[in-house]
């Protein structure tokens, strides 16, 4: 075929108004909009699909644009015995198994990448496309004929595996034939063949034989994305799961020995800009490693990570005992300034920020998607709680081995803390609370010079929080140590609290706020407070307790009693009807009391002109009926405070020794005396009696309320020990029971 023969197309327009052109008229025939020539010598194997540009006949015509053409090659005629005999296919392979033998012997046995000459390429391309052949049909026969040579000679495993992917690219279900599937079958028996003689076909000494021995395991691995089932490749990884069961034992065991040897011959010195040691690098390398492997491995079974992240959770406990050991034995003798704490703490968080990627690393939800598709809910949260318990667990234990090390750090900076807190203690007043205070505060800026050096920002906080506790400790003994003393001892270490609060708050650098006023921050700070109050103050706040707690009581043991009270406004006359009580406690030893009631108006410094008045003995009973009346002047002034109450007593008579206390019950005044209450009315004589149930706490001793201790301490206030010596009689008749 020379190159003088063309395909020649012509494009035209009809101008005939109905749009077809006559041939017997001049002046309805098309007009000429342009060709294009294709020489045949130039037409390639594969055909055409693109766009040609227009050409004029003449270097008079005016053409432009371009046409679009699909050109296709077909053969209908076969004229060999060869062709006659065997199907196309067949003869393809055959054509192809030739051209790789001729080609991979003159060339290097690993480094060929499976291309032909162009001749071969040619021809192949040619027969190809005059048997029609699918490209689906081409890559699985490039496939076979490649992976069959592999069988005999070294065939570079990039090249099968990018034929396997390019099978893959063109995979159709239903194209698929049974040779196919032998061939896959032949190349991993041939592999499994390999792997058996490892060390001479991989020696281990050569990175690049190592290299070809993973691409022949991804290879071997490897199965089409689509009807894998069809490629008898489903549960190929069964094959490897002994192996795989040992090699995660061998890692544990060695893990192990590597971690300990690298913590027993570590100094505890930072290494580089880093500020943790080398053991927690080589525990971070050994892990990084083993999961890269994994990583690389790529299990297909999702479910098997849960064996891998068990092995390597159990070696991170190995490190934090080692670790521990270690510290104690570099301890000795040795204060905070060594380092050697700041060190290990750094360590055990590396460690423990490393194992916490591990979840993200290993792809736990692409497991628990796993189990929930092949065992439903149940299974995901099974596999939940596993894998997340376990590394809890290993995170929990790494965490007390950083409160540990932290509690020494703190531990050894207990004897300058103690000593500035007792200097703020013994300052005379005459010194200012700057001077008092600025002791401790230097030593703090020293430590915290040292520790912000020497530790990383999440040890640092966890730090200054256990050093702010510490002291608040240390300050609330100092003021439990010296109650009573001038309001002027907790004004200064009120100060001394605030100056803490904002040098380790550092203008939002340090610890938050709010977590520095919680648990014995508002113990001391409500402790400072009370202690700077006048004794009627603490008197109130006692009576206001006691009527809280009162609300609460229901169906006590000690029993109750009914009462009621009303108010006479014009006559500012509180009148109490005591009307009966059961279920006293037996304080006699014939199993029953003597019981009567002292009624009281409290606080004393509240009502000084209110007497306390008393009910008659009603003997041997536990239910006395007393229905008696009582009637005390109270004014508006006296009534509207929160803490003005009623109070009963419930005593048991003795004849030869002091009265035993049964219980008691307080009642506020607001209840009764307010404008607008039932009981401050006309009305108020036909008001439902009030059950109060009493209550029996010891009031001093083990048990005494704070307030009571605060004013036991005031041994120069009057009211003070007036109130502390009625709290103590009822303790000594609780006593002497």
């Amino acid at each position: 075929m020379g190159s003088s023969h063309l395909i020649k197309n012509q494009i035209a327009k009809s101008v005939r108004s109905n749009g077809s052109a006559s041939s017997g008229s001049e002046e309805n025939a098309d007009d000429f909009l342009g060709c294009t020539n294709i020489p045949l010598n130039e037409f390639p194997i594969v055909g055409y699909d693109t766009w040609f540009k227009l050409e004029p006949r003449s270097s008079t015509s005016k053409v432009q644009g371009e046409c679009h053409l699909i050109l296709k090659l077909f053969t209908s005629q076969r004229d060999t015995a060869l062709s006659k005999s065997d199907s196309n296919v067949s003869i393809h392979k055959k054509l192809l198994s030739q051209i790789i033998e001729y080609e991979h012997a003159h060339r290097e046995p690993y480094n060929w990448n499976g291309r032909v000459c162009p001749p071969a390429w040619t021809v192949l391309t040619h027969h190809a496309v005059q048997t029609d052949l699918s490209p689906l049909q081409q890559a699985v026969i490039r496939w076979q004929c490649y992976s069959s040579h592999h069988r005999t000679q070294r065939v570079c495993y990039s090249l099968l595996l990018r034929l396997l992917r390019t099978v893959d690219a063109e995979w159709d279900p239903t194209a698929v034939r049974g040779d196919l599937v032998d061939s896959f079958r032949l190349y991993t028996e041939h592999c499994l063949c390999l792997m058996k003689n490892m060390r001479q076909v991989f020696p281990c000494t050569s990175a690049a034989a190592i290299t070809r021995y993973e691409l022949m395991l991804r290879t071997c691995v490897s199965s089409l994305n689509r009807d894998a089932k069809m490629l008898a490749l489903t549960g190929f990884h069964n094959w490897f799961k002994s192996s795989i069961h040992k090699w995660l034992q061998i890692v544990h065991d060695r893990s192990g020995d590597r971690i300990r040897k690298a913590v027993e011959t570590d100094t505890l010195e930072p290494v580089q800009q880093a500020k943790h040691s080398s053991s927690a690098v080589e525990v971070a390398t050994c892990f990084g490693q083993v999961r890269e492997i994994w990583l690389q491995l790529a299990w297909p079974d999702s479910a098997g990570a849960f064996i891998f992240v068990t092995r390597l959770t159990d070696v991170s406990a190995a490190f934090r005992i080692d670790t521990e050991k270690k510290v104690e034995r570099n301890q000795l003798g040795r204060d905070h300034k060594s380092f050697t704490l700041c060190i290990a703490l750094n360590n055990t968080e590396h460690v423990r920020v490393f194992l916490g990627q591990l979840p993200r690393d290993l792809d736990w939800q692409g497991v628990e998607r796993a189990m929930e598709e092949s065992c439903g809910a149940e299974g995901k949260e099974q596999v939940y709680k596993a894998l997340n318990g376990q590394l809890f667990n290993v995170d929990l234990d790494l965490q007390r081995e950083a409160k540990r090390l932290i509690t020494l750090l703190t531990d050894k900076m207990l004897p300058e803390l103690r000593r500035y807190i007792q200097h703020i203690s013994l300052s005379p007043d005459s010194i200012n609370n700057d001077d008092a205070v600025s002791p401790l505060m230097k030593y703090l800026q020293d430590t915290m010079v040292i520790l912000t050096e020497n530790l990383v920002k999440e040890n640092l906080t966890k730090v200054l929080q256990s050093m702010w506790e510490l002291l608040l400790r240390m300050i609330l003994d100092a003021v439990a140590e010296n109650r009573g003393v001038q309001v002027e001892f907790y004004n200064r270490f009120q100060y001394t609290v605030e100056t803490l609060l904002q040098f380790l708050h550092a203008k939002g650098e340090g610890l938050s706020l709010e977590d520095m006023k919680s648990g014995d921050y508002k113990v001391l700070d409500e402790e400072l407070r009370l202690n700077k109050c006048p004794s009627f103050e603490l008197i109130e706040q006692y009576y206001l307790e006691k009527i809280s707690q009162q609300k609460t009581l229901k169906h006590t043991r000690y029993g109750r009693i009914s009462v009621k009270c009303y108010y006479d406004a014009p006559e500012q006359r509180l009148t109490v009807e005591m009307l009966h009580a059961a279920d006293i406690i037996a304080l006699d030893a014939n199993g029953l009391s003597d019981p009567f009631v002292i009624v009281e108006l409290c606080p004393h410094h509240l009502f000084p002109m209110a007497k306390s008045q008393r009910t008659q003995v009603k003997l041997k009973t536990l239910h006395p009926v007393f229905d008696e009346l009582f009637s005390f002047h109270v004014s508006p002034e006296q009534y509207r405070h929160r803490f003005a109450c009623l109070t009963f007593t419930v005593m048991d008579y003795d004849w030869l020794s002091t009265n035993d206390f049964a219980g008691e019950a307080v009642a506020p005044l607001s209840d009764f005396c307010w404008p607008g209450r039932p009981n401050a009315s006309a009305a108020g004589k036909s008001v439902q009696p009030v059950i109060l149930h009493l209550s029996r706490s010891k009031p001093s001793g083990t048990y005494r309320p704070p307030k009571a201790l605060m004013l036991d301490a005031r041994i120069g206030d009057k009211e003070a020990q007036e109130f502390v010596r009625r709290l103590k009689e009822i303790e000594k008749s609780m006593e002497e029971e």
